[in-house]
């Protein structure tokens, strides 16, 4: 730059006026009370009402003792643990090989079958269940393949299965792309068979994430109640006494009680995630080289026709719960109409539809920004103790289970004498949970983008004398628009299909169509249930693909600098 040296860290925490210090105390102090009001206090809450022994509340240290001593409990944390345990031993093995035909093989569709694999990322929980019940249930169309039925054990195993594949899945790609071409350059002239080269070179450097996905897929089954409330029948589970404790019993000591057992494996969970990434940080050397598979028929035909088998699996489950909306009375009349859709059994029909895109479209809008900038105020600004307690706090919500941060709200946003006790039943505290619910995924996205761009950039900017707040309109928020627009898809989609945590905090004018999917069940209109997962499936998919569509031409014009310049 014309012979000007500039230390990308001698600025840091170097504001050029008053408008600087409002940006960064601003920024990071509304950060800050947004982490406090939507996930520290509402935690805090709901550990005082499980052991606080006031007369209403949980009923201290005594109830507790009581109730983790009982032999429902024991029956009850014995069922979850079986269905979370066989359902991770199914869905690790399943999605490492399928991460693995993405990545270390040469099949053919690659794009397809990995979009294929995320719809169960599109829709509520609910959703694979409601499938199977048309599939394998009583009046199923293939109701002959079970001995029984599918309300059970095996109802459960296999709707949580198809719910967390993606989860273990997306895990499993990130740990699979990191490859050094020059290890299986060195295997191959050494005479190493394929299998002696996946035992001493693959394995070895995807084991980490293999056990995170297990730790993910294991954590996501013991939290969730959506798949259980809908083909559990007499097979109870911990996440589903907590929300029947709250919702239908009213006896909210005892679902706090639960909901701190329910938090465990997910702090379990946090923290060997946390382990393996510091394990795992130099993993990849700055000299390696990409790993291009090479072709090998009979490897590549095997693994399509797994790819095969579970992609039409996956679309046996979903496009089922497409066609079972539109039949007029299943099994009877198999007539296709639109009936299910006019949700004539709801109250407010569609309102619960239009909540949920004003939820979703203001999680993403308000999120999106709310998050990025929080994160870029925590890279690019000084690192003083007020940063380091927003960093740590910013991890809290990933160790929290949505049906946990629900309950918290539950306790903490009624308590007498509570200001904000106004808010609750209503779609602003709805968004705001939402946000808290998904904020450390989002804002990690953010930080891997922030991270990428030199420091010198902001040195640049402070030595003109250009206020903070207008570089990071002008300059970073163009170069880390792909990571903006990945996280106001991820928020829009994950808003669209949250039920956890928005079971305990709707109110009649605030029903959310994630929701109403669960009453359309439990009222026994599985036919409606349907038609709205397959609502939320269709606007998720078709938002994100506009989204997608949009961002083409944003970053081919804001985005020229990333391509490589043509060579003489």
């Amino acid at each position: 730059m014309g012979g000007l040296t500039l230390d990308p860290v001698a600025w840091r925490g170097r504001t050029s006026g008053l408008g600087d210090r409002l940006f960064v105390a601003g920024g990071k102090c509304l950060l800050l009370l947004l982490l406090l009001l939507a996930v520290l206090l509402p935690l805090l809450a709901m550990l005082w009402r499980g052991f606080s022994g006031e007369a209403g509340q949980g009923g201290g240290l005594a109830a507790a003792a009581a109730l983790y001593a009982s032999d429902n409990f024991r029956w009850l944390l014995g069922n979850s643990l079986k269905v979370s345990a066989t359902t991770a031993a199914i869905v690790v093995p399943l999605a490492y090989l399928f991460a693995y035909a993405l990545q270390r093989t040469l099949i053919p569709g690659k794009g397809l079958w990995r979009a294929i694999s995320l719809l169960p990322l599109l829709a509520p929980s609910m959703l694979p269940g409601i499938a199977l019940i048309y599939l394998f249930g009583n009046q199923g169309l293939l109701r002959d393949l079970f001995a029984d039925n599918i309300y059970g054990f095996w109802g459960i195993v296999l709707g949580e299965a198809i719910y967390t594949f993606p989860h273990a899945l997306m895990i499993l790609i990130s740990a699979l792309s990191l490859a050094d071409a020059r290890l299986f350059d060195a295997a191959s002239s050494m005479g190493a068979s394929p299998w002696r080269a996946f035992r001493s070179i693959t394995w070895p450097g995807s084991r980490q994430g293999v056990f995170a996905a297990f730790c993910l897929v294991f954590t996501l089954c013991i939290t969730d109640f959506g798949v259980p409330v809908v083909v559990g029948g007499d097979y109870q589970v911990l996440a589903l006494e907590a929300y029947k404790a709250v919702v239908g019993q009213q006896q909210f000591g005892r679902g706090a009680l639960i909901g701190m057992v329910l938090l465990l494996p997910a702090l379990l969970s946090f923290a060997v995630d946390l382990w393996l990434r510091r394990r795992s940080r130099d993993s990849l050397g700055g000299r390696a080289q990409v790993h291009h598979p090479r072709p090998a028929r009979g490897r590549d035909g095997a693994f399509l026709l797994l790819v095969l088998l579970l992609c039409a699996v996956l679309l046996l489950v979903f496009g089922m719960a497409v066609y079972s909306s539109l039949v007029r009375f299943w099994p009877y009349d198999l007539s296709l109409v639109l009936d299910h859709y006019a949700f004539s059994d709801l109250p407010g029909g569609w309102l619960a539809y239009r909540n949920s895109l004003v939820l979703a479209g203001c999680t993403a809008l308000f999120g999106s920004l709310l998050i990025f900038t929080g994160a870029y105020l925590l890279e690019k600004t000084r690192q003083d103790p007020l940063t380091q307690a927003l960093r740590l706090l910013s991890f809290v919500p990933m160790a929290v289970p949505g049906l946990v941060l629900g309950l918290g709200y539950v306790f903490f946003f009624n308590l007498p004498g509570n200001p904000l006790s106004g808010l609750y039943g209503s779609l602003t505290l709805l968004v705001v949970c939402t946000i808290a619910h998904f904020l450390t995924t989002a804002q990690m996205t953010a930080s891997t983008a922030l991270r990428q761009l030199d420091g010198e950039f902001e040195a640049a900017a402070l030595s003109l004398k250009v206020p903070l707040a207008r570089h990071y309109l002008r300059v970073t928020l163009p170069l880390c628009l792909p990571a903006l627009l990945d996280i106001v898809r991820y928020l829009f989609v994950s808003a669209m299909t949250t039920v956890s945590a928005a079971i305990f905090l709707y109110s009649p004018d605030s029903m959310l169509a994630a929701v109403a999917v669960l009453n359309l069940d439990d009222a026994g209109n599985v036919g409606g249930a349907a038609a709205m997962s397959t609502l939320i499936l269709l606007t998720s998919a078709g938002v994100s693909l506009l989204l997608a569509g949009a961002s083409r031409g944003l970053l081919r014009r804001s985005q020229t600098w990333r391509q490589a310049a043509p060579t003489h």
